[in-house]
């Protein structure tokens, strides 16, 4: 295990897969890999990228890694998809998205399943995190597979938590007026030019005027659209 752990710090892809495979799986001997490259991890900046299902979670982050690419700066996704029933692994929409960067040597997506987790993020993701940040990624993107009022594990994990809105789910601003308000370091709104979108925009911004920022961050919003560019206003 340890000349896994070594594969990994050396940046090779199939070790780093088979290393989050069996972090997944639990299998004997994995921590030994794990204990030898954690002290070479804490260098990459981690991204969550949270919200209800179907707001366009996975479309935002392939545009993210095109742009984190252009910088010329090296990506690792985590992308988080429902359990299957069947295998008991991740039914692989997100990697379905992704498509178009699966020869791109500078980017690494790795689909994980939930594994029952209550919090949109399987148990496995954290260390899957601590692989990619030791494979030498700069930036690490996790995206969960979808989640509720309750539901916030990924502030344990990233040091910038983009929660994603889409207009027309009904009551938008119940599902961020619980836990998701509290973890957001910014705020999208996704296909703002549909319907509804500027009133979920003036919603958050109202949540918002009335809170209180402890620590000196107001969270931006984001206005996202197919046809036009993204802005903000804070």
């Amino acid at each position: 295990m340890e000349d896994l752990g070594k594969k990994v710090l050396a940046g090779d892809v199939r070790s780093a897969s088979r290393l989050i495979r069996n972090v997944e799986d639990n299998i004997a001997g994995t921590k030994m890999s794990l204990k030898h490259i954690f002290p070479h991890t804490g260098n990459a900046h981690v991204i969550g990228i949270t919200g209800a299902p179907g707001a366009g979670k996975s479309t935002l982050t392939d545009e993210l890694i095109s742009a984190i690419r252009k910088r010329d700066k090296t990506v690792g996704v985590l992308a988080v998809d429902p359990t299957s029933p069947f295998t008991g692994g991740a039914i692989l929409g997100d990697r379905i998205r992704m498509i178009r960067h699966a020869d791109d040597p500078g980017v690494f997506v790795r689909s994980m399943a939930t594994r029952g987790s209550m919090g949109g993020l399987s148990k496995a993701v954290g260390d899957g995190i601590h692989v990619l940040d030791a494979m030498g990624k700069d930036y690490i993107i996790v995206e969960t597979v979808g989640v509720g009022q309750q539901e916030v594990e990924i502030i344990n994990h990233a040091h910038t938590v983009m929660v994603v809105q889409v207009p027309g789910m009904g009551d938008e601003i119940q599902a961020i007026k619980a836990g998701l308000m509290e973890i957001a370091d910014l705020f999208v709104v996704n296909k703002s030019d549909r319907e509804g979108a500027q009133k979920l925009f003036r919603e958050i911004l109202t949540m918002l005027n009335m809170s209180k920022f402890p620590d000196g961050w107001r969270p931006p919003v984001l206005k996202v659209g197919s046809s036009q560019e993204p802005h903000s206003v804070c």
